[in-house]
C-alpha cells in the first residue's frame, strides 16, 4: 500500500485558499487597527 502525503494533492486550489486566507487575515488586522485608533482618539475628550 502506498501512503499519500498531505501535500501531494495541493495544486491551484490549495494555493488559492491560502491566498484567500492570507488576504482575509490582512483585512481583519487592518480593520482592528483602525477600530483601535478610533477608540483611542474618541476616548480622550
Amino acid at each position: 500500500m502506498e501512503k499519500k502525503t498531505p501535500k501531494a494533492g495541493r495544486d491551484k486550489a490549495g494555493t488559492s485558499r491560502d491566498d484567500r486566507l492570507k488576504a482575509a487575515l490582512k483585512a481583519n488586522l487592518q480593520r482592528r487597527k483602525a477600530q483601535a485608533r478610533a477608540r483611542k482618539t474618541t476616548g480622550k475628550s
